[in-house]
């Protein structure tokens, strides 16, 4: 019986990623679950905005552009949850098979939304 079935989950885990190829240095490995972490914070922090946003600030801006701001933040909250699991996953088999490490276009793409998010509060600020 293999450890993945003892669990439940079958053959999804664990994915092909952390089983091809050979375990790379264990201080490898800690980096990548670190930079992992660093996304999931991130993620977190985007939830706390937007709820602190939402209950906190009602004031700050008029319900039209303070809605759409925060479904906005939560949104890219989940999506950047999901991408860093998938990023490290990735990480991780590429450190497993020699694959060169590619860039994340996620860095552009989230600091892109957060400047936009707060150009957009504090023009609505401006105007209330």
């Amino acid at each position: 019986m293999t450890p993945a079935s003892v669990v439940g989950v079958g053959r999804l885990w664990p994915p092909r990623d952390l089983t091809e190829g050979e375990a790379p240095d264990a201080r490898f490995t800690l980096a990548n679950e670190r930079t992992f972490l660093a996304w999931i914070r991130t993620s977190l922090g985007l939830v706390a905005a937007a709820v602190g946003l939402e209950a906190f600030a009602p004031s700050v801006a008029p319900d039209a552009v303070r809605t759409p701001l925060v479904v906005v933040l939560l949104v890219v909250a989940a999506g950047l949850a999901g991408y860093a699991f998938r990023r490290w996953l990735s990480v991780e088999g590429a450190m497993r098979t020699g694959r060169d490490l590619r860039g994340s276009p996620a860095t552009i793409v989230l600091a892109a939304l957060i400047a936009l998010a707060g150009a957009v509060l504090a023009v609505a600020m401006l105007v209330t």
